[in-house]
């Protein structure tokens, strides 16, 4: 079985340079961290990703972290909510927890404080993943077996493909480098390789291969597959 991915994080503030400082410093405790500017950009990003926390600013232009926070509220994958707003008084701590957030920490902050309530968070509602079976279309892979079946029926997948698909499902929803895609091939294997891998790995998958669905090339980064757990 693939180990267990480090939990992913939604970062949503307006404030440009927190967000650069709090992504550096919760990448640095080995989280994977990714940064909204506002509540349409998180969307954006709640659509694509699946997150296992989101620390919200309540005070944004446009809508506001409370107002954001009780829309989603009830959708699918939703991850727990950390708030984080410069306002402390105790009404407006009631309306955050009353939208859905988890934990409401009010700025300036400590950020060890920070790190402990997200742990705290995170021991309380990280499910892990990995245990069940992925889902895209009409496939389902189980990454403890690395299995790919269609429809119930296994499917044929090359040494190269099984590994490739391996290292795609145990990040998945996150992009993978074709540096480190070309590590878990093997030592032969190069980033022109992984490109052909995944060539042969979508026309096996998709149903437009030349329109990729599951998986996504993400410009500069590399390659993501994009599932539902079930």
């Amino acid at each position: 079985m693939q180990p267990d991915p480090s939990p992913h994080i939604l970062i949503v503030d307006d404030d440009a340079r927190l967000r650069k400082l709090l992504r550096k410093y919760l990448e640095d405790q080995g989280w994977i961290v990714t940064a909204a500017k506002d509540a349409a950009d998180a969307r954006a990003k709640l659509a694509f990703f699946i997150f296992d926390l989101m620390i919200l600013d309540v005070m944004m232009p446009g809508e506001t972290g409370v107002d954001f926070a009780a829309a989603i509220r009830g959708a699918d994958h939703v991850p727990p909510i950390l708030m984080l707003t410069a306002m402390g008084e105790v009404g407006d701590r009631i309306r955050g927890l009353e939208a859905g957030a988890d934990d409401y920490l009010p700025k300036p902050f400590e950020p060890r404080e920070l790190v402990l309530r997200i742990r705290n968070i995170l021991g309380r509602t990280q499910v892990r993943p990995q245990a069940r079976a992925l889902s895209f279309g009409e496939f389902s892979y189980l990454p403890s077996e690395a299995t790919l079946t269609r429809d119930g029926q296994p499917v044929y997948l090359t040494e190269s493909e099984a590994m490739l698909l391996a290292a795609l499902a145990a990040s998945a929803g996150i992009a993978v480098s074709r540096t480190a895609l070309a590590e878990s091939i093997g030592e032969r294997a190069n980033e022109r390789s992984v490109d052909v891998q995944v060539t042969r790995l979508r026309k096996k998958i998709e149903p437009e291969p030349g329109k990729p669905v599951y998986i996504q090339t993400v410009r500069g980064e590399g390659y993501l597959l994009r599932v539902a757990y079930v």
